[in-house]
């Protein structure tokens, strides 16, 4: 086995350089594609020596995956997956311009640059280190970088696990976003929430069915008041606590490095978890079930009731309790109120243990001492939805050190979207050892 690449070796210093260029690509999703990109990709493996398949699934709509033979080939392969896509960005919100990949005040800026081009760069900055020094990772690792994350995977990970998922053929577990990121406990400590569970996705489309009429008549059975009101009793609705394990162990890991007792049997148990300060506030978001209005559409004219409305609503479930969303969205909807499925994909849970955890753990601290990685569930949804349907074992690592004063989550397809320079660097030597390791 090589030595892992010391702090000052080619791929850290290469890994900005990648990172600004693939922002420099245009691969907004839905308005452009990721051909380009991807062919971009492939032309920096094969600088290294690297073969790999570049395949569509439609025109512009592509994919590369690439394979690193390991030294133990007994063992399952690692997918390590990153998505080329990104969401829209409006140039005129911004400080920079979103696809210029502008370095400014020690960070990386542009649209991509946490979700998820950062953590691209450091795959290919690691997979050319390997090839150029000939190190050998300890299992083979599969790349796979990906298009149509940001809507759904359908161009992307979900049709390559229909239509090619030979592509993944000895693959047993798989790292990509969602997790591994630090996040600061106070001045000196962090937590590394690493991904083990995904809350579920339920988006449905309401329609409400009424009575049309002129908009200066009496009308109790108008479409557009009972969708409104409706949408009010989900919007306004609490879900009840369900503390799953990762989350609760995650809590319970901070309450312990933070001197706090906390009762997890408690009846008030959002009284409890207020003790643990802005990491309750962090993990507010995967203690419940969700469900949020976001789009509303009726009527054509000002004077006349229309006799159909209909709107979105985002729902999202965690390990375990599906049924439990759809059963308090029914019971909230009236009568004239019905829903359908726009996107209803899977929640996933797996156990925080194995040789691939223990890598993952061991390469955080490594690199950072005062480091200390925790299960996580993701409030979201990534494309380990898809490989999970091959009985691939999923987890969201990325290795991200962070300034405590960086606000993460709000980057995350928000305005002024950077990555800190450092952090990329950081995220190479945790990638090396943890595929030297894993």
């Amino acid at each position: 086995m090589s030595t892992p690449v010391p702090a000052s070796g080619e791929a850290q210093r290469e890994v900005v350089d990648l990172c600004a260029e693939l922002i420099r690509f245009d691969t907004s999703n839905p308005t452009s594609d990721e051909r380009a990109c991807a062919e971009w990709v492939v032309a920096r493996l094969a600088e290294a020596g690297i073969d790999s398949q570049l395949v569509e699934s439609a025109p512009g709509r592509a994919n590369v995956v690439a394979r690193i033979p390991g030294t133990d080939p007994e063992r399952g392969a690692l997918l390590v997956h990153g998505h080329l896509d990104v969401v829209p960005a409006d140039a005129a919100e911004w400080q920079v311009p979103p696809f210029s990949g502008e370095i400014r005040d020690g960070y990386l800026w542009g649209r991509g640059a946490i979700d998820m081009k950062d953590t691209v760069a450091v795959m290919l900055a690691t997979a050319r280190h390997f090839a150029r020094t000939g190190t050998r990772p300890a299992r083979e690792i599969v790349l796979a970088f990906l298009a149509d994350e940001e809507a759904g995977g359908r161009f992307g990970a979900h049709w390559l696990v229909e239509h090619r998922p030979e592509l993944f053929a000895g693959v047993t577990e798989a790292i990509g976003e969602g997790g591994g990121f630090s996040y600061a406990l106070d001045d000196t400590r962090r937590l590394y929430p690493i991904e083990n569970a995904q809350r579920g996705m339920a988006w449905m489309e309401l329609t409400a069915t009424g009575r049309a009429g002129h908009g200066s008549s009496p009308n109790d059975e108008n479409a557009v008041t009972d969708l409104a009101e409706s949408l009010t009793r989900i919007g306004r609705h609490t879900f009840p606590v369900r503390l799953i394990e990762p989350v609760r162990a995650l809590l319970a890991e901070a309450a312990r490095l933070q001197g706090v007792d906390i009762d997890f049997d408690a009846e008030d148990l959002d009284a409890e978890l207020a003790k643990l300060g802005h990491v309750a506030d962090f993990m507010q978001v995967v203690l419940r079930n969700s469900a949020n209005p976001t789009m509303f559409t009726a009527g054509y004219q000002t004077n006349v009731i229309p006799g159909r409305a209909t709107a979105r609503v985002d729902g999202r479930f965690l390990p375990g309790h599906e049924q439990e969303l759809i059963d308090t969205i029914d019971a909230l909807l009236l009568p004239s109120v019905s829903r359908e499925w726009v996107n209803h994909d899977i929640a996933m849970e797996t156990g925080f243990d194995g040789p691939l955890v223990d890598a993952m753990c061991a390469a955080v601290r490594a690199e950072d001492p005062d480091g200390h990685p925790v299960p996580y569930c993701n409030p979201g949804g990534t494309d380990a939805k898809a490989f999970t349907k091959l009985g691939i074992r999923c987890f969201g690592f990325k290795g991200l050190k962070l300034p405590a004063d960086l606000d993460y989550g709000r980057l995350f397809h928000g305005v002024d979207e950077r990555v800190p320079l450092e952090g990329l660097r950081f995220g190479v030597r945790v990638m090396t050892r943890l595929w030297q390791d894993c």
